[in-house]
C-alpha cells in the first residue's frame, strides 16, 4: 500500500501540471533556459488573435494585434497593446469595426505600421465575408497622438470592388525612390502596390500604383509577400509566395515589374506561404503552410548570377516537430526567429544555413491539441512574431493565449553590419528620403 500511495502521489506531481490548463504561465517554464518570457497579457476568446507588429522606435513602445474571428465571437479589429514596461504590456485601445453583428468572415488578419511626414500609422488589412466591407482591404489608422487612446484615429480606408475579399496578408516597403508603397495580397490577381503618402493625405483612388504579376498560367494569387533592397544589383525586389511556389521580381519600375527567377517546381510545395532572403539576398527561408512541412532553406545564387532562371531543390530543411508545422518568421541573420503555432516561439541559427541549428524555444500555447484551424487542428498556437532590433525585444501574438513578450539571452539587439551583412531586415528606415543617390 505504501508504495502504491508513494507512485500515485508520483503520477499526480506529473500529470497535474500539464492537465491543468489554468496554470499560470509564470509557474512553469516550458522553454529553453535562454529565453525568459518578461510579460504576457491574455486578449480574449480564443482563435481570436492574427498577426502583430512592433514598432521600432524605443521612444514609441507599442505592438499592434490584428483580431480576426476563426473561432467563436465576432472580435475584428486592432488591440493596440503599451509595452513601455516590456514585463507588463497594457492594452491601450481595443479599436473595432462598427455594426459588428452585421460582418461576416475574418476581419483583421495582417497589420504594418509606418512613418510618413513626420506622423505614424497603422495599416489593418481585413477580409469580410458578405455584407458590409466585403470589398475592403485595409484601413488606416493615424497614431501619432499614442499613448493617448483617444488621440488614434482611422484617415482612410482601401477598397477594392472589382476585387471583392480584402487583402490576406500585407507588407509595407520604402521604396529606393523614396515612396512608402503597401505590398497587398489579392485573391487571383497578384499583388497590389499602392502609395500610403498619397492615402494618407486624401488621394487613395490615386494611391493605387500598379500589380506584380505571379509567372503562373492561371488565376495567380501571393499568399504573403516581402520586398528589399538588394545592394549588390541596385535593385528592390520583390519576394512573392503563392500559387506554384515562390517568385523573386525587380520592382525598381514599379510600373513595370520584372521577374528575376522563379522557385517552382519544387517537390513537397504546390503552394508557397512566406518568402524572405537573407540580408544580402542570397539565401531563402521558406514555409509551405500544411501540416508536417518543414521550413525549406534555398541558396539562390545561382539564379542571382545568371546560371538559372528557376530553383527547385532547398539545401536544407528545419521543423521544431515533424507533427505539426511553423507559421510566419522574422529574419535578424544569422538568427531566424519562428511563431511555431503549437510550437511557440522558435529559434534557429542560419550560421551554417546547410545545417540549421535550434538556439532557443518557449511554448505559449498549452491548451489541447485537437482544437485549431486547418487540416490536423494544427493552426493554433503562436501566429505571429516580430522582433525590435534596438534591444533585441521579441513578440508573439498566441491565437488563443494572447500577446507575449520575449529576450533571448545574448540577444541585446540587432545590426546587420555586426553580422558582415547588409543591415536589411524586414525593418524599414523611414526616416531614410530615398537611395538614389547611393547608386
Amino acid at each position: 500500500m505504501k508504495h502504491l500511495l508513494t507512485l500515485l502521489f508520483l503520477v499526480a506531481l506529473i500529470v497535474a501540471p500539464a492537465a491543468a490548463q489554468d496554470t499560470p504561465w509564470t509557474t512553469i517554464k516550458p522553454g529553453s533556459e535562454n529565453i525568459t518570457a518578461e510579460g504576457h497579457i491574455p486578449l480574449g476568446a480564443p482563435l481570436n488573435t492574427m498577426d502583430m507588429e512592433v514598432e521600432q522606435e524605443l521612444s514609441r513602445p507599442y505592438a499592434y494585434v490584428s483580431r480576426g474571428t476563426v473561432g467563436s465571437g465576432s472580435v475584428r479589429g486592432t488591440d493596440i497593446i503599451s509595452i513601455a514596461d516590456p514585463s507588463n504590456p497594457k492594452v491601450l485601445l481595443r479599436w473595432r469595426m462598427e455594426n459588428p453583428d452585421l460582418h461576416t468572415g475574418l476581419g483583421g488578419m495582417d497589420i504594418k505600421y509606418f512613418k510618413y511626414a513626420g506622423r505614424y500609422y497603422v495599416v489593418q488589412s481585413t477580409q469580410f465575408g458578405p455584407g458590409p466591407n466585403s470589398d475592403l482591404g485595409a484601413y488606416i489608422l493615424d497614431v501619432t497622438g499614442l499613448p493617448d487612446a483617444s488621440k488614434v484615429v482611422e484617415v482612410a480606408r482601401i477598397h477594392e470592388p472589382d476585387l471583392p475579399g480584402g487583402f490576406h496578408n500585407i507588407f509595407i516597403y520604402k521604396h529606393s525612390d523614396g515612396r512608402v508603397i503597401l505590398l497587398a495580397t489579392i485573391n487571383g490577381a497578384g499583388a497590389n502596390m499602392y502609395d500610403l503618402g498619397k492615402a494618407v493625405s486624401g488621394d487613395v483612388k490615386g494611391a493605387f500604383i500598379g500589380t506584380v504579376p505571379i509567372a503562373v498560367e492561371q488565376n495567380g494569387f501571393y499568399h504573403d509577400l516581402y520586398a528589399a533592397w538588394h545592394p549588390d544589383s541596385d535593385q528592390d525586389r520583390f519576394y512573392g509566395g503563392g500559387a506554384g511556389g515562390y517568385y523573386v521580381y525587380n520592382i525598381t519600375d514599379t510600373d513595370n515589374p520584372v521577374l528575376e527567377f522563379t522557385m517552382t517546381g519544387i517537390t513537397g510545395v504546390s503552394w508557397g506561404h512566406t518568402f524572405t532572403p537573407s540580408p544580402d539576398g542570397r539565401y531563402a527561408i521558406t514555409e509551405t503552410e500544411y501540416q508536417y512541412a518543414p521550413l525549406r532553406m534555398f541558396d539562390m545564387k545561382p539564379a542571382l548570377d545568371g546560371e538559372v532562371e528557376n530553383i527547385r531543390s532547398p539545401i536544407s530543411a528545419w521543423t521544431a516537430n515533424w507533427k505539426n508545422l511553423v507559421h510566419n518568421h522574422e529574419v535578424r541573420w544569422p538568427y531566424v526567429f519562428v511563431s511555431g503555432y503549437h510550437d511557440g516561439l522558435q529559434i534557429f541559427s542560419m550560421m551554417d544555413p546547410e545545417n540549421p541549428t535550434t538556439v532557443g524555444y518557449y511554448d505559449t500555447y498549452t491548451g489541447p491539441r485537437d482544437v485549431g484551424a486547418m487540416g490536423g487542428a494544427v493552426g493554433n498556437g503562436a501566429f505571429g512574431v516580430d522582433v525590435r532590433n534596438a534591444d533585441g525585444l521579441i513578440v508573439i501574438s498566441d491565437m488563443t493565449t494572447g500577446f507575449w513578450t520575449f529576450r533571448m539571452e545574448g540577444f541585446n539587439g540587432w545590426n546587420g553590419e555586426d553580422w558582415g551583412m547588409p543591415n536589411i531586415s524586414s525593418v524599414q528606415d523611414w526616416d531614410e528620403e530615398s537611395k538614389e543617390g547611393t547608386r
